[in-house]
């Protein structure tokens, strides 16, 4: 029986790799292994907790779960935009934790064969953006795919799941 579970669990994680949900952020096309995804809702109302980092919004209740949201413009140091009906909240799961990434609007989800996934490339000595995982090409575009797991550090991470 739990020989099955994990034949289930395997081809779950087959099904789903190669493919990203690919978001905006003014003219940049990013995109989240789906694996991490839990759901994509629109921007609702944010209660605002005191002394958190400023990229780090506050919390929303979804359905009961009390969840913080960041802002992604502000975590990657992009100027600050005003939400409208096409912002969304992707809800996403890193390490047990659930939090929202508020992002300018969701396009789609693309599966990008292996080969068109390539490292991003070393522009300054010393310089690494701990954000973007990779690249994946699509035809002439590019959509800079994100390292979830790099999004907050493990004190960041361990700070919003005290707050929750």
């Amino acid at each position: 029986m739990s020989e099955t579970i994990e034949n289930m669990e395997e081809m779950e994680e087959d099904t789903q790799k190669g493919r990203f949900l690919i978001f905006s952020l003014g003219k940049e096309s990013y995109g989240i292994e789906i694996k991490y995804v839990t759901e994509i809702i629109g921007i609702q109302a944010i209660t605002e907790i005191p002394e958190l980092p400023e990229y780090v919004k506050g919390i929303i209740n979804l359905r009961g779960k009390i969840i913080p949201v960041m802002d992604i413009r502000l975590r990657f140091k992009k100027e600050s935009r005003e939400y409208n009906d096409r912002t969304c909240v992707i809800v996403i799961d890193i390490k047990d934790v659930s939090i929202g990434l508020i992002v300018d609007s969701v396009a789609e989800v693309l599966s990008i064969p292996e080969q068109d996934i390539v490292e991003p490339p070393q522009i300054n000595k010393g310089f690494n953006n701990r954000y973007i995982k990779s690249i994946g090409k699509i035809g002439n575009d590019v959509k800079l795919l994100l390292d979830c797991a790099k999004l907050l550090t493990e004190d960041e991470l361990e700070g919003l799941s005290e707050v929750v």
